[in-house]
C-alpha cells in the first residue's frame, strides 16, 4: 500500500503531511498510550543527518573497527557475512547462503530515524535472483532463521526488501520493500511474499543499481515511515507512512539477507541511526517503554486475513473494532429508524387534523 506521495531531501528538512489512523484492533491497554502518542505534536521535520544526534553506539560506520577479525566491538555477524574495507557483506552471490550483522547494544531511544546505505547486485537476469535484506528493529538478535536469514515469529519490527517475486500470482511489480510487526504470533509466508502480515509496500527498483541505494526508517510517536533515495537525486521519496505503530524500546538493530536456489550480493555499506529531538508528557515519560508489546493499532490486523481455501481473500473473525464499529452502526441505525419513523408519525397526525 503505496502512500501519498512526498519527498524531502537529505540534509533539508521538509514538511511531511499527515495521515489519518484506519479502523484496527479493539480498544486495550496500550490505546491510552497510542492516543497521547497520536494527539501530542508530532515532529515533522526530518533529521538534518549532522554528527549532533548521531548515536554511534548504534551505527555502522566505515572505516569498519575489527575488519579481518571475528568480532567488532559493537556489532556482532554470524553465517556468510564478511567484512572488508568497504562494505559488509551479508551474502555472496552464491546459493543456500544465509548472514547478518547486529548491534549488541540495546536502543532506549523512543523516537529515531535509521539511515542505510546498501547494495543488491549480482550476475542473475530478471527474475533469477534472490532473495534480498531484511532490516530488524527486534527483541532477539543473532538467530538464524527462514526469514531472510534470521528468525520467524519474531517480537519487533522488520523492513523487508525483497528481490524474488515466489507467489507467481501476484500482482506487485519487484524489488519489492514491505513492512511487518510481530508480537511473535505471526508467520512470514514466504510463499506468498509475506503477503497476509504486510502493513504496506511499495515497489522500489534497487537492485544492480550503477550508483548508490539508501534506505530510511522513521519511527516517531506511533508514526512509521520508510522512504528511499535510489535515483542519484539526493532526495528522500516517500515509500511508507502508516500511524498506529507501538514498538518498545530496548530491542536490537540490525540486518539480514539470505538466498536459495537463486542468489545475489547483498552488502551493506553502512547504517547511521540518529535520535529525533521529540517532547514527551510526563504522563508518557512515566511509562515503562520496554514493557510494550509490538503491535499496530488503527489498521487492520494481519491475523483478520484468512487465505480461502478457494483462491478468494475473505475477513477473519469479528473482534474488537470490528464488533464495536458494528454495535455503533446499529445503534445508529435505530436511532435514525426512529427520528424517520417520529417525522413521519408527526406528519399523519397533523394530515389528519385537518379533515376534522
Amino acid at each position: 500500500m503505496a502512500t501519498e506521495g512526498w519527498i524531502w531531501r537529505r540534509g533539508w528538512g521538509r514538511r511531511c503531511p499527515g495521515r489519518p489512523g484506519l479502523p484496527g484492533p479493539g480498544p486495550g491497554p496500550m490505546t491510552h498510550l497510542l492516543l497521547l502518542l497520536l494527539l501530542g505534536p508530532v515532529a515533522a521535520d526530518i533529521t538534518d543527518g549532522n554528527s549532533e544526534h548521531l548515536k554511534r553506539e548504534h551505527s555502522l560506520i566505515k572505516p569498519y573497527q575489527g575488519v579481518g577479525s571475528s568480532s567488532m566491538p559493537l556489532w556482532d555477524f554470524q553465517g556468510s557475512t564478511i567484512l572488508t574495507s568497504q562494505y559488509v557483506r551479508l551474502t555472496p552471490d552464491e546459493r543456500s547462503k544465509e548472514g547478518s550483522i547486529w548491534n549488541h547494544q540495546p536502543c532506549f531511544l523512543k523516537d529515531w530515524e535509521m539511515h542505510v546505505h546498501f547494495k543488491v547486485h549480482g550476475a542473475g537476469k530478471k527474475n533469477l535472483h534472490g532473495d534480498g535484506i531484511a532490516l530488524w528493529y527486534t527483541r532477539d538478535r543473532l538467530v538464524q532463521g527462514p526469514v531472510f536469514g534470521s528468525k520467524d515469529n519474531f517480537h519487533g519490527l522488520a523492513i523487508f526488501l525483497d528481490t524474488y517475486p515466489n507467489d507467481e500470482a501476484t500482482e506487485r511489480v519487484f524489488p519489492y520493500i514491505s513492512v511487518m510487526v510481530n508480537n511473535g504470533s505471526l508467520s512470514y509466508d514466504h510463499s506468498k511474499d509475506g503477503r497476509w502480515t504486510e502493513l504496506a509496500g511499495c515497489t522500489a527498483d534497487f537492485r544492480n543499481s550503477d550508483h548508490d541505494t539508501f534506505l530510511a526508517v522513521r519511527y516517531s510517536r506511533g508514526r512509521l515511515t520508510v522512504m528511499t533515495d535510489l535515483e542519484d537525486k539526493n532526495q528522500w521519496k516517500n515509500c511508507i507512512d502508516i500511524t498506529g505503530v507501538l514498538l518498545p524500546t530496548g530491542y536490537y538493530f540490525g540486518a539480514s539477507a539470505g538466498t536459495g536456489d537463486l542468489s545475489d550480493n547483498h552488502d551493506i555499506i553502512s547504517m547511521k541511526l540518529f535520535q529525533l529531538m521529540v517532547e514527551h508528557s510526563p504522563e508518557e515519560e512515566n511509562i515503562d517503554w520496554t514493557k510494550i508489546e509490538p503491535s499496530v493499532h488503527f489498521f487492520k490486523s494481519p491475523k483478520d486475513n484468512v487465505d480461502d481455501p478457494t483462491g478468494n481473500f475473505r475477513s477473519g473473525p469479528l473482534t474488537g473494532w470490528r464488533v464495536f464499529l458494528l454495535l455503533l452502526c446499529a445503534l445508529l441505525g435505530i436511532i435514525v429508524c426512529a427520528v424517520v419513523g417520529a417525522v413521519v408519525f408527526q406528519k399523519r397526525q397533523e394530515r389528519n387534523k385537518r379533515f376534522y
